[in-house]
């Protein structure tokens, strides 16, 4: 693959700066296609936690910026724009976590990923799409608060192989969530041999008439071990540009053009090359924060997959 200008100037920086550059699946393809490593945000966290780079520069949202920085205490990290939020993760802000906590005395609170480093503090153990079955069903408890998005604990709750209460919050990814029954029907119409795959945080109409639940890493792995040619992705179409890559005689469609996060497309390799040079914007967490957030990731690490 051949470069362009820009995408030489930001190899050339990472080493300079002795960097690792990250970029989620759902970024833009000029990023992906020059990142060190591309994956889902937890998975990017602990890659770069075991490299010797200096420097990381997470092209994602802000919580994944923060999981960085919890994992990675001694690395400078760097996002490249202030300005890419997570509605999810806003969602749920710790004041109003510990007032739902106060009303719930001793019921363990199981925290998406997708969330502050301030919310993970204050959570009990933290789970991903991916393995959000198996954490809550490694609890004992008779039930759990899941927080922040209620399509994935709507789904755990009827997949759990235990007699376990969810409780629910208020939060959605408004892309997944956007995603309606009616689009997918369309899609479905439109490629009949196509297998449809539903990330757990579509709402529950389009996870029912999904093929397949899977998370955005999962996904990647689905469509590359799956024998068949056709597919029809239900997360944000971000993804489509590495499966596309990955699986040459393979072809995949996105339902809806509304599956689309705009903050994650705001990242330009103009703002990664000011990073570098600059040394913006560096994201740091409290040490307090820091500590406790960490013990809920690492509870979630402990867990046996189901």
């Amino acid at each position: 693959m051949e470069l362009n200008s820009q995408q030489q100037e930001v190899r050339r920086l990472l080493a300079e700066r002795r960097a690792i550059m990250l970029a989620h699946n759902y970024q833009p393809a000029e990023i992906q296609d020059i990142a060190d490593v591309v994956g889902d945000s937890l998975e990017l966290s602990i890659k770069a936690s075991k490299t010797e780079a200096e420097v990381i520069v997470f092209c994602g949202v802000h919580f994944m910026a923060e999981t960085a920085a919890i994992l990675c205490p001694d690395k400078t990290v760097l996002l490249p724009r202030l300005d890419v939020g997570c509605c999810l993760a806003e969602s749920v802000k710790p004041a109003k976590l510990l007032a739902r906590k106060a009303e719930l005395p001793g019921v363990p609170v199981v925290t998406y990923v997708n969330s502050t480093a301030a919310v993970k503090a204050e959570s009990d153990i933290c789970c991903t799409s991916a393995n959000a079955i198996s954490v809550v069903n490694s609890l004992a408890a008779p039930r759990v608060l899941m927080i922040p998005d209620q399509n994935l604990a709507l789904y755990c709750a009827r997949h759990t192989s235990k007699e376990i209460e969810i409780l629910t919050w208020e939060g959605w990814c408004n892309v997944h969530d956007g995603l309606s029954a009616e689009e997918v029907l369309e899609a479905k119409k439109a490629h009949p041999q196509a297998v449809f795959v539903a990330h757990p945080e579509c709402n529950p109409e389009v996870v029912d008439l999904a093929d397949f639940v899977r998370s955005t890493s999962g996904m990647l792995k689905f469509v590359q071990e799956e024998p068949a040619k056709e597919f029809i992705i239900g997360t944000e179409k971000g993804i489509l540009h590495r499966m596309r890559k990955e699986n040459p005689g393979k072809v995949f469609y996105s339902p809806s053009k509304r599956l689309i996060c705009r903050p994650m497309k705001r990242i330009t390799l103009t703002d990664v090359i000011a990073a570098l040079k600059e040394n913006r914007h560096q994201i740091t967490v409290p040490e307090d924060i820091r500590v406790r957030a960490l013990k809920a990731v690492e509870r979630m690490l402990a867990v046996p997959r189901d």
